[in-house]
């Protein structure tokens, strides 16, 4: 076996061997002919998945430093922008020829990486203050862990649980521990005993509550076996013996306080989105939430040419010319226009000059301050948001 893991190396997407093969083909039949013309190409969502009212936009970067190699022109919203059904997020100026290949692959950075942010931040939206780690590198291919992980924590989560996640984002993993290791030691108490032994005291004492016994009576055990080192005490109660998940998580919250272990809280993991995060709310303290996020339905991004040699030009359906996406800052009103036409009194342009012919026209945002971008605008979204909840 020559490729151990089924991959494409970061070589394989420069070269645009990770295109559809109908652009390959494309150029070879524009080049037989001469026709070389240069096009301005939008990026736009029609419809969000689920009926979603708005998303989050990420995967920029990795779509910039992929058309950082190109002789063209590029406009877009900056990384993390909300942004709804419609709206260009990014218009690419140049000879078609120059990156008709890379169609594919700009499109799968930004399908996927906001379809994760998105769901992180209605997730985020959802849980309020209370803290939310990213669990659901498992239910992906590990070669895009980081990816998953990064737009997990730019959407808003708190922390991501693997080694790689972590490191990219300049975080310390977040984790408690599996059920494998409670059931090679065949008692949740002396497992959760031994961690506490062996695991750096800085690591929050964590500890999983429904390996062998009824969540209520293994919290009130590990809470008596650890007193005050007991940080939280996990549910991850598989789906099929939840019955009411929330009357369960009540009842650990009233046994561990009437017995003196107020401090303890409760993590629930397994299963978990936005929806059952908005109902838990009243007992839980944080969430582990895994392939709700790893797993969220992509943005179906689409690329239309909109101009040809200057003229307004597009397929059926779309809307020709190259367009603006304006917003007032000040009451958040936002609309479309043509870009050749004057901003409205007191509105700014959201796509803004990001590359030019192989140069970057601005230093690409750090991860934690994109993060925080996102949670500043989510705030700004809280009744529209909460609205969009009630009904659902």
């Amino acid at each position: 076996m020559d490729k151990p893991f089924h991959i494409a190396t970061a070589k394989d997407i420069l070269e645009g061997k990770v295109t559809d093969i109908y652009f390959q083909r494309a150029l070879e039949v524009l080049n037989s002919r001469n026709i070389r013309r240069s096009v301005k190409a939008e990026f736009v969502v029609k419809r969000f998945p689920m009926n979603y009212p708005w998303a989050v936009l990420t995967g920029l970067d990795e779509a910039l430093a992929l058309l950082g190699n190109l002789p063209v022109k590029v406009k877009a919203m900056p990384e993390g922008s909300i942004f709804y059904p419609n709206e260009p997020v990014m218009v690419i100026e140049g000879l078609y020829q120059d990156f008709a290949i890379h169609e594919t692959a700009v499109l799968g950075f930004l399908c996927q990486a906001s379809g994760i942010a998105t769901k992180a931040a209605r997730v985020r939206v959802a849980a309020g203050d209370k803290p939310v780690i990213h669990f659901g590198a498992r239910r992906m291919h590990p070669a895009i862990t980081p990816m998953i992980d990064r737009n997990a924590f730019i959407g808003g989560c708190d922390g991501v649980a693997t080694l790689a996640g972590a490191e990219e984002l300049g975080l310390r993993a977040s984790g408690t521990m599996p059920h494998s290791m409670i059931l090679l030691f065949g008692d949740t108490i002396e497992a959760a005993k031994a961690f506490d032994q062996v695991i750096d005291p800085l690591v929050r004492r964590t500890v999983l509550v429904d390996t062998f016994h009824d969540e209520k009576f293994e919290s009130i055990s590990v809470a008596e076996a650890l007193g005050k080192k007991l940080y939280a005490v996990r549910l991850d109660t598989p789906g099929s013996r939840r019955g009411d998940f929330l009357a369960i998580c009540r009842e650990v919250r009233w046994e561990l306080d009437t017995r003196g272990f107020k401090h303890v809280k409760i993590l629930v993991s397994g299963g978990v989105n936005e929806f059952s995060i908005r109902k838990l709310n009243e007992v839980v303290d944080s969430y582990g939430v895994g392939t709700s996020i790893s797993s969220a339905p992509v943005l179906d991004f689409a690329m239309d040419i909109v101009e040809i040699d200057g003229r307004p030009v597009s397929k059926r359906g779309k809307l020709s010319g190259e367009k603006q996406v304006f917003l007032n800052r000040r009451n958040g009103e936002r609309y479309t226009d043509l870009s050749s036409k004057k901003a409205r009194r007191g509105f700014t342009p959201l796509l803004v000059p990001k590359l030019d012919r192989g140069r970057l026209l601005s230093a690409q945002p750090k991860h934690g301050d994109v993060r925080r971008f996102v949670l500043n605008q989510l705030k700004d979204l809280k009744l529209e948001i909460e609205s969009e909840f009630e009904r659902s």
